[in-house]
């Protein structure tokens, strides 16, 4: 009897165990991915300037604000997952569904509300755009000295070259060419900053102890850097780009994308069968290249629609997706979204802190040896304290950011302009446009002012982006907040309404919980913008 209930007892547990492992090895092969692209704007160029600021001045104190926008960061971003798995629309789609078409005075609503959140989306990409140009410029100027400021800027604006070899990232189905591409290069980034940081001397002591919640921040000077980390760490494109690639079916098996023009023979006419077939119809072989002049148009060309893109003007017009595509997909988006920003963002911002602590603070005087510490006296004092090859995996790290945030920015710029307009462009197109209008500032200040002009055009961006952020936030919180939009059909049959319930309803919206914390969050933003824009003016 015993050895009988053993057995059964194994067999549950081996049971358990494959299940948990078919999990993560389907959690592995479809869903990893997402997480890693939106991670890549939680540690940008702009992130490593305010991260040097932070450990040069105060050492590892700050290291506790880190952790605390990286957990910002993160519950924002679930937010924005959790609105794109469950009703199939992204954040910009939303807000134009939302704004566009109101019941009453509906003009006033689209100029007063759509059109300058937009506008102001927009901004806040060029903004970002700017600082990954500043931050791939900066890197390049490092590794080949001999080049100008302005060399560098003028190289950078041409890595849409990146773009020339992917699919469109926003398709309903997701293009792991991409994912890898993002993926390779923040591995790069850690392995980067891993090597430094076991090259410089770190008192982990005080270092694990910076984690922990201090008053310093609220000492001159402390406060104002911390709401500066909020500001570079949590950025709006990244809730763009995170809700609309969380509707994309990831279970799916994807078809390879051909240009129409171009017709690719089956591999069994190629044998035998070639003659039979053949004999019907003459098959178009074109030259080499014929399909590269086909294949670099195609690239040009204006892409479809996604599956889930809409012209609804409201969303009583639509339907939300289906309850056994939320189940398949939103647990593992989330898992992968909260781990890629944990294990990725918060851990290399806080190295960056770490190394910046380590190289530039004093400990017997208490001060940093530089008042603020750019990105070129980080790279040289590396280089004169630890040596050449440090300072230039260094300089390697900071391209490799500049570069996949660059490339994140771009495809955020596409689903805003699709969402909130309904404009759809190639990438490369979009990038052409976003790049030129952040090239023009940066090669006019590298130019006219160099290398200080560069550091205070940086923090600027970080300004912008910060000021941007609650206004983006806000339908946010709105959207996931409200039952109707977050309800889904438990099936196909018809729902009835009793009363304010709903039968055959799944309510995927925010709990009471949720929702203040998410409230808590943005005042707590607001109020940092306003405390910056105040100290800016006291200053100027």
């Amino acid at each position: 009897m015993a050895d009988s209930q053993s057995d059964a007892s194994d067999r549950t547990l081996h049971t358990r165990l494959r299940s948990v492992g078919s999990t993560v090895v389907l959690h592995a092969k479809k869903h990893v991915g997402v997480g890693v692209v939106c991670a890549v704007a939680y540690f940008d160029p702009g992130n490593w300037g305010v991260d040097l600021q932070a450990g040069t001045q105060f050492g590892y104190r700050l290291l506790f604000v880190v952790l605390l926008a990286g957990l910002f960061a993160a519950f924002l971003q679930v937010l924005a997952t959790r609105l794109g798995c469950v009703t199939g629309l992204d954040l910009a789609s939303h807000c134009r569904v939302l704004l566009y078409d109101r019941p009453r005075n509906p003009r006033l609503w689209r100029w007063l509300g759509l059109y300058p959140l937009y506008i102001l989306s927009e901004v806040a990409i060029i903004s970002t755009d700017l600082a990954e140009l500043l931050g791939s410029a900066i890197g390049l100027c490092l590794l080949f000295p001999r080049l100008e400021l302005w060399h560098g800027v003028l190289i950078t604006t041409f890595d849409v070259i990146f773009l020339l070899a992917l699919r469109d990232p926003l398709r309903s189905r997701p293009v792991r060419l991409f994912e890898f591409l993002i993926a390779g290069l923040v591995l790069s980034v850690l392995i980067c900053m891993v090597i430094i940081i076991t090259k410089v001397q770190v008192d982990w002591a005080q270092a694990f102890e910076g984690y922990l919640p201090s008053k310093f921040i609220f000492k001159t000077g402390g406060l104002y850097t911390s709401v500066g980390i909020l500001g570079a760490t949590v950025m709006p494109h990244s809730l763009f780009l995170g809700s609309a690639l969380a509707t994309q079916d990831r279970l799916t098996e994807n078809t390879p994308l051909v240009p129409p023009e171009v017709e690719v023979p089956k591999p069994e006419v190629l044998g035998v069968a070639a003659s039979r077939e053949t004999s019907s119809r003459t098959l178009y072989r074109p030259s080499r290249l014929s399909r590269l002049s086909e294949s670099v148009k195609f690239m040009f060309r204006t892409p479809p629609p996604s599956q889930h893109a809409t012209r609804a003007t409201s969303h009583a017009d639509r339907e939300n997706n289906t309850l056994s595509f939320i189940r398949a997909h939103l647990n593992h988006a989330v898992f992968d979204v909260v781990g890629s920003l944990l294990g990725f963002a918060v851990l290399i911002n806080s190295m960056i802190l770490i190394i910046a602590s380590a190289v530039f603070f004093n400990r017997d005087t208490g001060v940093g040896v530089h008042k603020t510490a750019s990105l070129f006296d980080a790279y040289n004092l590396i280089h004169r304290l630890v040596g050449a090859p440090v300072a230039t995996i260094f300089a390697i790290a900071l391209l490799a950011s500049g570069q996949s945030s660059s490339i994140i920015a771009t495809v955020a710029g596409q689903a805003v302009s699709e969402g909130f307009l309904n404009w759809r462009v190639s990438p490369v197109v979009r990038r052409l446009l976003t790049r030129l209008i952040a090239v023009i500032p940066s090669m006019v200040v590298a130019i006219a002012v160099g290398r200080p002009g560069i550091d205070a055009l940086l923090v600027a961006s970080q300004v912008i982006l910060s000021i941007v952020l609650p206004f983006i936030t806000l339908p946010l919180i709105y959207l996931t907040s409200s039952k109707t939009i977050m309800r889904v059909r438990k099936s196909d049959t018809l729902v009835r309404e009793v009363g304010d319930s709903w039968d055959g309803m799944v309510d995927y919206s925010n709990g009471r919980f949720t929702t203040v914390t998410a409230c808590g969050i943005w005042l707590l933003m607001l109020t940092a913008n306003i405390y910056v824009i105040v100290t800016l003016i006291i200053e100027a």
